[in-house]
């Protein structure tokens, strides 16, 4: 498990599933806001990539997020489109209602920095984000990633188009925390 100051990336259980999908994918507003796609309900057993990990991919590494205090889920993160050429990758988090607003985000990109710059040796790590999500921008911000630009009425959720904006973060100007 890698660890953070509160929370501890580990891998995917089976029994972190059905939490998952009832608090994460089955939320139609939140899955709209954090997917790239409309929302679809995922059917119970299903393999869908976003709750059952393929161990074999090589584009992506899912985490389940866990508090170090007690063990309990919080949430999912993911390292994906990982370009080992250019070595890049994408970083995306989902926390689970009852773990919004404790720091956690925060944390899950601390620790997904330390995976992707010293597990992986990459060069460069990106976040796209809606422009409103203020806690996703903070987390960001707060880890050394700098905005780099807005995607005018890129993204379209639940009616409207909404502006992203990327975030990048280069390993030599990434702080390390000792703790992650």
């Amino acid at each position: 498990m890698l660890r953070g100051n509160t929370v501890g990336l580990r891998a995917r259980h089976e029994d972190d599933i059905p939490t998952l999908r009832t608090e994460l994918y089955d939320d139609v507003v939140n899955s709209s806001r954090a997917e790239g796609g409309p929302w679809r309900p995922i059917t119970p057993g299903s393999k869908d990539p976003r709750l059952v990990v393929d161990d074999q991919e090589q584009g992506s590494v899912s985490f389940s997020v866990v508090e170090l205090d007690g063990g309990t889920l919080v949430g999912t993160a993911t390292l994906w489109g990982i370009d080992n050429h250019n070595r890049s990758a994408h970083i995306g988090l989902g926390l689970l209602p009852s773990a919004r607003g404790k720091g956690y985000g925060t944390d899950v990109v601390a620790v997904l920095c330390h995976y992707g710059f010293v597990v992986r040796g990459l060069q460069r790590l990106q976040i796209e984000t809606l422009a409103d999500n203020a806690a996703m921008l903070r987390s960001a911000e707060r880890n050394g990633f700098v905005r780099e630009g807005v995607l005018r009425s890129s993204a379209w959720v639940l009616g409207e188009f909404l502006d992203e904006v990327v975030l990048g973060l280069l390993a030599q100007d990434w702080k390390p925390d000792v703790t992650a």
